[in-house]
């Protein structure tokens, strides 16, 4: 049985990460045109405003003015998705140092 040992821990990691992704990492209303992953300069135009919401699994929402959304961004999945998990919770065991 000890074989699935490394299978069970993926897939325990897997839905703890999935779990977390949902999360919020973090909230950004702004009214720039100017932001790194933005594709839509419209939505800022003039005085408008927006509200970006980023979730731990990469994908950004942004909810517009008049109450459109629309996402930037590729969402984490599988070992990626594990790997920022870990950096995020377990941030000590991932650093190396160098000397």
């Amino acid at each position: 049985m000890t074989q699935y040992n490394d299978r069970v821990e993926r897939q325990r990691l897997l839905i703890e990460a999935e779990d977390w992704a949902k999360g919020v990492k973090g909230l950004h209303a702004h009214s720039l045109s100017s932001m790194w992953y933005d594709n839509r300069p419209q939505d800022t135009e003039g005085d408008k405003s927006v509200l970006d919401i980023e979730y731990n699994s990469g994908l950004i929402k942004r909810q517009t003015y008049d109450g459109y959304e629309v996402y930037f961004g590729k969402e984490l999945k599988g070992d990626a998705l594990i790997d920022a998990y870990n950096k995020a919770v377990h941030p000590s065991d991932t650093q190396k140092i160098y000397t």
